[in-house]
């Protein structure tokens, strides 16, 4: 309308209108960073332009520094790889009540600054730990969203080395064997079945595994 004058939306408006992937951590970390005069834009993911993401992780550490400049961070870990959240300022509070060992759900902004990629978080929600499993077989169901490459390694060679690697502690559940590899619990179940079938491992309870040697 004539004498209106335009909407003129901030960064962080247009920011959040972007969409936020579900994605682990690994896969972001495969990510390429592109950038315009030293300004990051976004991560290239396949035919994907990733700026927003969508988390769930554990909190493995935590620093704050207080003061002048404020500055905190938080370092996660889904099974799949190892990211840090950087606050700055007065947004530090965001991180006040989160503390080492809790499992959360973040949503923020992808960063790369020499090198280094880290996440501007925008909303963090403490949730059960039952659902990192549920988000890895959410995001392995809809591949498709994201163009991902995997390891040529056998995958009954990787779930043999995580059991055995895991005999020193009495052995290793099976959502834990599900977790630290980027395939599907129906592929992983069907190595375990092998391998009990073989003798090579065996199932002390339900869910859990141990070598035979």
């Amino acid at each position: 309308m004539e004498g209106e004058s335009p909407v003129v939306k901030s960064e962080d408006e247009i920011r959040r209108r972007n969409i936020a992937y579900r994605l682990r951590i690994g896969d972001v970390l495969k990510g390429r960073p592109i950038s315009e005069e030293e300004r990051f834009l976004f991560l290239e993911m396949g035919d994907k332009r990733v700026v927003r993401i969508n988390i769930l992780a554990n909190c493995v550490d935590k620093f704050v520094q207080d003061g002048e400049k404020k500055y905190a961070t938080l370092t996660i870990d889904d099974a799949s790889g190892q990211i840090k959240l950087k606050t700055f300022g007065d947004d530090i509070e965001i991180l006040k009540n989160v503390t080492q060992g809790d499992t959360l759900q973040i949503i923020g902004n992808v960063r790369e600054w020499n090198g280094e990629l880290y996440i501007i978080p925008e909303v963090i929600k403490k949730v059960d730990p039952r659902w990192l499993l549920v988000r890895k077989l959410e995001i392995q169901n809809s591949r498709s969203d994201i163009s991902l490459n995997t390891g040529d390694s056998s995958l009954k060679d990787i779930v043999m080395g995580k059991i055995k690697e895991a005999e020193k502690d009495g052995g290793i559940d099976t959502d834990q064997i599900i977790m630290d590899t980027e395939s599907s619990k129906e592929s992983v179940d069907v190595e375990i079945k092998k391998l009990l079938e073989e003798g090579l491992i065996y199932e002390p309870r339900p869910g859990k595994l141990r070598y035979l040697g």
